[in-house]
């Protein structure tokens, strides 16, 4: 079955190449090469023709076909990255140094800050 998909996913993907290089670009008229506007860049061209409609259809066979073998390729995974790691103790710390006292207090407080003038 993944080798029936896997054949499918890859005509899609070329065949799906070769239609978006066939079709023409939505300002690719005379006009739109020398500057001037073309009226179709921003509105509608009218119907849409074979080539979009094959490329639609190409597209969704493309990504059904990346889902497939997404799912086809998940079953011998394993359910996690850590599956079948062995957990291993930390090495042993030697012990912190003793704690140095705090410093002592300053023996009278600062002066005030003088007045500001008024």
């Amino acid at each position: 079955m993944t080798t029936v998909t896997l054949i499918i996913h890859l005509l899609a993907s070329i065949t799906l190449v070769l239609v978006v290089l066939l079709q023409t670009g939505k300002g690719a008229s005379m006009g739109a090469a020398f500057g001037g506007a073309s009226q179709t860049v921003f509105g509608s061209a009218g119907a849409a023709t074979f080539l979009s409609k094959l490329t639609t259809v190409v597209a969704i066979v493309f990504m059904l076909t990346s889902l497939g073998l997404a799912m086809f390729g998940q079953t011998g995974a394993p359910t996690s990255v850590m599956q079948g790691a062995t957990q291993q103790r930390p090495a042993k710390q030697a012990p912190a140094p003793a704690k140095q006292a705090p410093a002592p207090a300053p023996a009278k407080p600062a002066p005030p800050a003088p007045a500001q003038g008024k």
